[in-house]
């Protein structure tokens, strides 16, 4: 049997990491401004990370949820004071995707509509749900084209309201800051108008923060930058370091209904104490007001270098869009195999930098350095 082969990949074999570095199969450090797609927040290998997933294993990692597990008990405790949400409800799952399917879920059985609205450009995940309300028709199989969503373009309020006031909208799920989308922000005049168009017509107002949440932003959640409280919050990727886990952060309005949603493998010891650990650390490191402070530096180096081929550099903390105008390909690719560094991408032009919230200014510094060798 071979591996069904569904993703490009770079000819390197990445087996060790510490901090923002990682190391291939012969010996070659690589300075990681990727983060695995935005997934390690508090870096590669932290010792205080290991020491609790490894003290948790050796008592029990897996038990299901027909018991109680007093982790996720504390986890919903010690997150909802962390980002300001202790008054809502936590359901934990697997990933971001999920996170999503069952936001969606949720919304549609307390207001019994069909109807979404997303963003153009707007990337959700690959499950059923999920990839209806991804603005992007090769990954849409048609199973999942049920003509649900309306897409509409970012922070243009008067297309929303428009949509909003025929009274059958279910949903609308916002991505803050968009990721796969090329770091397109939106802005608190349309949030904030959006959320009070939600509110007047009954529907339900969805944020993803699976890739801009968990202090990626330089709070602990984009639309906090914005001046908004939605009804629903999807979260995944940096809650647990590399350890698949999501989770749906619900607002006391909404009721649960024993048999609607569940989970085998959601919540588990494992990913509970994954998530205790990087809480732990983002606390003891101020991992939250790093990204601020650092993503504000490495921006403002970025946007000094004197190029003609960028044209622009967005973003907020450690999530930030080089948007070019050549191929992307033409400057990842001997970032990563001339310079040793790694960056993500979007669309045709942009480079993304998702690094670990524990970026230092000097590795910043040294990320422009090479950057500017393949570029000039």
């Amino acid at each position: 049997m071979k591996l069904f082969d569904v993703y490009p990949l770079f000819d390197v074999n990445i087996v060790k990491g510490k901090g923002c570095k990682v190391w291939d199969d012969k010996g070659q450090e690589y300075l990681d401004l990727y983060g695995g797609h935005a997934v390690i927040s508090i870096g590669h290998s932290h010792p205080h990370y290991i020491e609790k997933v490894t003290e948790q294993l050796q008592k029990i990692g897996f038990y299901s949820n027909s018991v109680i597990n007093k982790l996720q008990v504390e986890l919903a405790e010690r997150l909802g004071k962390v980002c300001g949400y202790d008054d809502y409800q936590l359901f934990l799952i697997n990933s971001g995707a999920e996170a999503n399917e069952n936001a969606l879920k949720l919304a549609s059985f307390t207001n019994g509509r069909t109807r979404v609205l997303s963003c153009e450009k707007a990337f959700h995940g690959r499950t059923s749900l999920a990839v209806e309300v991804t603005n992007n028709p090769k990954i849409i199989a048609p199973i999942n084209d049920n003509a649900h969503v309306t897409y509409l373009p970012l922070n243009d309020l008067p297309a929303w309201e428009a949509e909003l006031q025929k009274g059958d909208v279910c949903a609308v799920i916002l991505e803050c800051i968009q990721g796969v989308g090329g770091i397109q922000l939106a802005t608190p005049e349309f949030a904030q108008g959006l959320l009070a168009a939600c509110k007047k017509y009954g529907t339900v107002l969805i944020c993803d923060e699976i890739q801009c949440g968990y202090g990626r932003s330089g709070k602990f959640f984009a639309h906090q930058w914005l001046g908004i409280r939605p009804d629903i919050i999807t979260v995944a990727k940096g809650i647990a370091n590399g350890f698949p886990m999501g989770g749906v952060l619900i607002s006391p309005e909404f009721k649960p209904v024993y048999g609607q949603l569940g989970t085998t493998f959601g919540g588990n010891h494992l990913a509970c104490a994954a998530a205790l650990a990087v809480l732990d650390v983002f606390e003891q490191e101020n991992l939250v007001e790093n990204a601020n402070a650092v993503g504000t530096y490495l921006m403002e180096k970025l946007k000094a270098i004197d190029s003609p081929h960028i044209k622009d550099i967005r973003g907020r903390g450690l999530m930030i869009g080089i948007d070019l105008d050549i191929p992307h390909k033409e400057v990842r690719v001997p970032l990563i195999q001339q310079e040793h560094c790694f960056t993500g991408c979007a669309g045709t032009n942009i480079l993304r930098l998702l690094p670990p919230l524990c970026l230092t200014k000097e590795d910043g510094d040294e990320f422009v350095e090479r950057f500017k060798k393949v570029l000039l």
